[in-house]
């Protein structure tokens, strides 16, 4: 069983950056590929950005390419997602979710999520 737990979230104006940190304990991290989705009020959650079990291979929702950067340390059980020039569009609590091996953008294929933490953009 796979615990997660996100950090980083909080207010920021429009153009600003945030660093996202999630903390994985109780699997063998480097077994798991990593997800960042992201769920606004009244809308369904979404992908943000995915990255393989070695961090080799990654992915963006097409809003966020050049925006963001999703990374992970193997050492440190830790997925990172890097928000620059955010948006007021951005606005959501971010979830951070894990799946043995493959990675992808589905929600439907991960297996674990964190509780979520908070980003607002405010324009």
């Amino acid at each position: 069983q796979v615990q997660l737990v996100e950090s980083g979230g909080g207010l920021v104006q429009a153009g600003g950056s945030l660093r996202l940190s999630c903390a994985a304990s109780g699997g063998t991290f480097s077994m798991y590929a990593m997800g960042w989705f992201r769920q606004a009020p009244g809308k369904e959650r979404a992908a943000v950005a995915a990255i393989s079990t070695s961090g080799g291979m990654v992915d963006y929702t097409q809003s966020v390419k050049g925006r963001f950067t999703i990374s992970r340390d193997n050492a440190k059980n830790t997925v990172y997602l890097q928000m620059n020039s955010l948006k007021p569009e951005d606005t959501a609590v971010y979830y951070c979710a894990a799946r043995l091996r493959h990675y992808t953008t589905s929600r439907f294929d991960y297996n674990y999520w964190g509780q979520g933490t908070q980003v607002t953009v405010s324009s």
